[in-house]
């Protein structure tokens, strides 16, 4: 089942990026769990689907585009939940995830129970 399991978080993951690059905050918002907590440093922190939804509306109104992740790991916590972590960048900013929480749905998706991430400074390798 982990093997699965990781894999499902692999293409949610994906799913959730080509949103974001596609300027679809909606979409983006719809990878979380309706009760999801996102922490966004230095930005704050955000919970609820409708809170993080407006939280990526307004970056992608800035002109925020581009994600890709690197040095991606995913560990499986259990039979239905991985953590991701990942260094991420985009045209304006660059960062660390320090864990993003996927559950697995009923449907058999995967959703964002967690997501913690940081912006650091462009120039800060």
């Amino acid at each position: 089942m982990n093997k699965a399991l990781i894999e499902k978080t692999v293409m949610a993951s994906e799913r959730w990026k080509s949103f974001f690059n596609q300027g679809n905050a909606e979409g983006c918002a719809s990878m979380y769990e309706k009760d999801a907590q996102m922490m966004a440093k230095p930005f704050g922190l955000f919970q609820g689907r409708e809170q993080i939804q407006a939280f990526w509306e307004n970056l992608v109104a800035q002109g925020f585009s581009d994600v890709t992740y690197l040095d991606t790991k995913i560990e499986a916590v259990d039979d239905s939940s991985t953590v991701l972590s990942s260094n991420w960048r985009m045209n304006n900013a660059q960062g660390v995830i320090t864990r993003e929480l996927w559950v697995l749905q009923e449907d058999g998706t995967m959703r964002l129970r967690e997501d913690h991430f940081e912006a650091l400074d462009k120039n800060t390798k």
